[in-house]
């Protein structure tokens, strides 16, 4: 049985490949089938909502958008967010996001204080298993990549996510979500979260 003694907000992130929306997907379930209401919501989703109106037309353009734009959707989406009232609330969403510019925080501070997350998870893999993951995903518009550029990126991951803990007082856990171990992994962030299920 689950027991929560209070609401949580997960902030749950991972580099394209880590299978991080899968297993979102697969927590959540288990968590809803023990008669709590738990959702998960993606953050670039909930961005492009936003941008809509900015005639952004694919959720993979937005990276290209102006830092200064990029900002102004971060924040409208993390006040929509920050109105859920679920008793288990996951924020699928990245540490940073490549721009023309440089690597942005996908949760800078004025986010992060919009948010309020009780937990940061990280979901990682072994770079050889996200460039495997990635080669075979057509269903995105991604950019080629290589081995030792999935390893800078995990770096990224972890030094941005990190500085969140430490700004937000959050705490923080990397989980493992290797090949066909998806239960596990789930079960390990269940865990992490202090929701025993």
């Amino acid at each position: 049985m689950l027991y929560l003694v209070e609401r949580k907000k997960i902030v749950i992130v991972g580099i394209p490949g880590v299978g991080k929306t899968s297993l979102v997907t697969r927590i959540v379930e288990l968590i809803n089938a023990q008669k709590h209401c738990a959702s998960v919501h993606s953050y670039g989703t909930v961005m492009m909502d936003e941008a809509a109106n900015n005639q952004v037309s694919d959720r993979d353009n937005l990276r290209h958008l102006p830092v200064s734009q990029q900002k102004e959707l971060q924040k409208q989406a993390a006040k929509k967010i920050a109105e859920l009232t679920d008793d288990v609330v996951f924020v699928d969403t990245h540490a940073f996001i490549s721009t023309d510019e440089g690597f942005y925080p996908g949760l800078p501070y004025h986010v992060i204080q919009i948010l309020e997350p009780t937990h940061l998870i990280a979901i990682s893999a072994r770079p050889e298993e996200i460039y495997n993951r990635r080669m075979k995903d057509d269903s995105r518009n991604r950019d080629k990549i290589s081995i030792e550029a999935i390893k800078k990126e995990l770096a990224v991951q972890d030094a941005m996510l990190a500085s969140c803990s430490v700004l937000s007082g959050s705490p923080l856990k990397v989980i493992l979500n290797n090949e066909g171990k998806i239960e596990e992994a789930a079960q390990n962030v269940i865990d992490a979260i202090g929701v025993g299920v």
